[in-house]
């Protein structure tokens, strides 16, 4: 099984491929380059998402990787990561078990006596919280791997620059191609 595509500067600069020329050229005129002249904030975003929006987007500009194709995803990583939020704080708000009173009639001499006593069980509200913001935190995570904000993904996605050409070596000039 064969690993992931990659961009034909990155195979050049690991150096793992012996390519011949005319395979790099055709290599380079296959690989695709979107456009990031029009990267906007979506309309349905609040202001305070794209003001979020923008500050990401410009970053990922910044490093040349975001695209117009990538508008609508990091849209949803900021939406997702907004709701993601708002579920822990609801989350820490409230504990994981939840007291109640129950009322017990104590049948002495056919007098009824309430009696209460107090249990514990698991919040059921709780529990679909956390399960809630499992799914969001997956989300997000995912969401934030594809777009190259973590440091993981910025290390597969950013092509590394080699070092400068200066004048060939001794090596260079016998053997490489000056």
């Amino acid at each position: 099984m064969s690993g992931k595509r990659q961009p034909i500067d990155l195979l050049l600069y690991k150096g793992k491929k012996n390519l011949t020329k005319q395979e790099i050229e055709t290599r380079k005129k296959q690989e695709v380059k979107a456009p990031a002249d029009k990267i906007r904030a979506p309309s349905y975003l609040s202001k305070e998402h794209k003001r979020d929006f923008n500050k990401i987007a410009k970053e990922l500009e910044r490093i040349g990787i975001m695209s117009n194709l990538d508008v609508d995803a990091l849209a949803r990583y900021i939406i997702s990561r907004q709701m993601y939020l708002d579920v822990t704080a609801a989350l820490l708000n409230r504990k994981p078990i939840m007291q109640y009173e129950v009322k017990e009639n104590d049948d002495v001499d056919g007098e009824l006596i309430p009696n209460t006593t107090t249990k514990e069980a698991a919040s059921g509200v709780y529990a679909d919280l956390l399960l809630n913001q499992d799914k969001l935190f997956k989300q997000c995570r995912q969401a934030a791997s594809d777009l190259g904000l973590t440091i993981a993904s910025r290390c597969r996605l950013v092509i590394p620059q080699g070092p400068e050409k200066g004048e060939p070596s001794e090596f260079d000039q016998k053997f490489g191609d000056v």
